[in-house]
């Protein structure tokens, strides 16, 4: 039940109204909204949710949860002030009413008692923790992806959640895609023969440790710059970093790899039923040379000179499982069926798609299995009605902290490999990759003090 206390008083109080008017001698009556009829939702039914760090993305996924009756809309916390306006307004507009709360601190929001849920959205850089601080705060998450920019931050948020017992969501919603859900499911029925290999559109691994130039520094209500770096290293403002131009600098993104694989290697788990465990082995694949460059334009950094210092290197990673399916990593070669493809192949065939929706199959005894989809790759609301009912029953949800702390923990693997330009070989059980000191201080990043796991 949700929120017992909250909904028990709810139901008290009506309980309380009734008999004080049948002692009275008066009528009675409760509007139907409050009973839940004429498809209403009854508010001790509810679901109360608040939000952390709501951008572009954050705002479609708000819009989704503004639209399901089951859910009431409470509060909004952000560290720029124009945000938590945009989203108080959004909020007001839709409830015609002036009831959104607006923090600046998470631990403030996430006092309030009659918050069941939070939908996350910050950047990459806070996913992990502030899903953990609000794990800790008893409330459910849905948190957009990636979760994590380490093997040791994925570990510990599935571990917290587990542990007090939250629902957890990561926003991989191609999960509760058609058209992804019936390729996985040829994959399984034994329709490709074995399976050999499965392939995961991912994009150029590049980052780059420069910093943009320093401007002057707003008042901590406008922006709060020491929040929105939380445990990343300090760096001095620019005002781009906080209008999304973040990604590509290591500090606070995972590369491309990471990027696209929370979805694509999230699939590729999928199709090849190894949601419990990563691959064994990870090396990279030399193609001739290449940069950052090479990635799309939303990518890289703006106001850095890009280049791989690195020397050689390809953009495509591969990884074997213990079971010895190849995973393959890579940024070209599609067949076009849109962004965030995968593909699986088997010893009798293979199929392949993407956000598109489209499907393409090896031979015509598999084009009787595909069917059209309209529904694109990146829409969420399947998966977040998805969230909204696990919630309720208490179920795991496709994209569980589990689930979803395996797919990264993968991509992490392929990122260190890269960036190391060799092979290595990582154990599942502990976590840690063998005989590789190197690779091993790897798996975490230092924390900048408070905020720390």
């Amino acid at each position: 039940m949700l929120n017992e206390k909250k909904a028990l008083g709810r139901r008290e109080f009506l309980k309380g109204v009734a008999l004080t008017g049948a002692a009275l001698g008066l009528p009675y009556f409760v509007p139907g909204k409050v009973l839940g009829k004429d498809g209403d939702v009854a508010p001790s039914e509810k679901i109360v949710m608040g939000a952390i760090g709501i951008g572009a993305r954050g705002q479609h996924d708000l819009g989704v949860f503004l639209n399901e009756k089951v859910v009431r809309f409470a509060a909004i916390c952000d560290i720029r002030r124009e945000r938590r306006e945009h989203v108080k307004n959004m909020a007001d507009q839709k409830y015609g009413n002036k009831d959104c709360a607006m923090y600046r601190d998470m631990h403030e929001i996430l006092q309030r008692d009659d918050i069941d849920a939070m939908l996350i959205a910050t950047g990459d850089r806070w996913h992990a923790l502030a899903s953990i601080i609000t794990a800790k705060a008893g409330k459910d998450i849905y948190c957009e992806k990636p979760l994590s920019l380490t093997i040791e931050d994925s570990r510990a948020l599935a571990d917290t959640v587990d542990r007090y017992g939250r629902i957890y969501q990561a926003g991989t919603q191609r999960r509760n895609i058609g058209n992804f859900q019936l390729a996985a499911k040829i994959a399984h029925s034994g329709k490709l023969g074995k399976l050999t290999r499965v392939h995961a559109n991912t994009l150029h691994p590049a980052t780059t440790n420069d910093w943009l130039p320093e401007q002057p520094l707003p008042e901590p209500d406008v922006i709060d710059w020491d929040r929105w770096l939380g445990p990343c290293p300090w760096r001095p403002y620019n005002i781009s970093y906080t209008r999304g131009n973040w990604r590509g600098f290591f500090d606070f993104h995972g590369g491309g790899i990471l990027e696209w694989g929370t979805h694509t290697v999230d699939l590729c788990q999928w199709g090849n039923q190894s949601d419990d465990t990563v691959p064994v082995k990870y090396w990279p694949v030399t193609e001739g040379a290449s940069s950052i460059d090479d990635a799309p334009s939303w990518l890289r950094p703006q106001g850095v000179k890009m280049t791989d210092n690195k020397g050689v290197r390809g953009t495509e990673v591969r990884a074997i499982y213990a079971n010895g399916v190849e995973l393959v990593m890579r940024d070209r070669g599609w067949l076009g069926l849109g962004t965030c493809s995968c593909r699986y192949e088997g010893e009798e065939g293979w199929v392949e798609t993407g956000d598109s929706g489209r499907m393409a199959v090896s031979s015509d005894t598999l084009r009787s299995e595909i069917k059209v989809f309209h529904q694109a790759g990146t829409d969420p609301v399947n998966h977040i009605r998805e969230f909204l009912e696990c919630v309720k029953t208490r179920r795991n949800p496709a994209s569980s902290g589990k689930v979803a702390a395996n797919a990264h923990i993968a991509c992490h693997c392929a990122y260190i490999a890269w960036q190391l330009n060799r092979e290595v070989e990582f154990d599942p059980v502990t976590e840690t990759f063998v005989n590789d000191p190197e690779a091993n201080r790897m798996i975490s990043r230092a924390k900048r003090e408070p905020w720390r796991l």
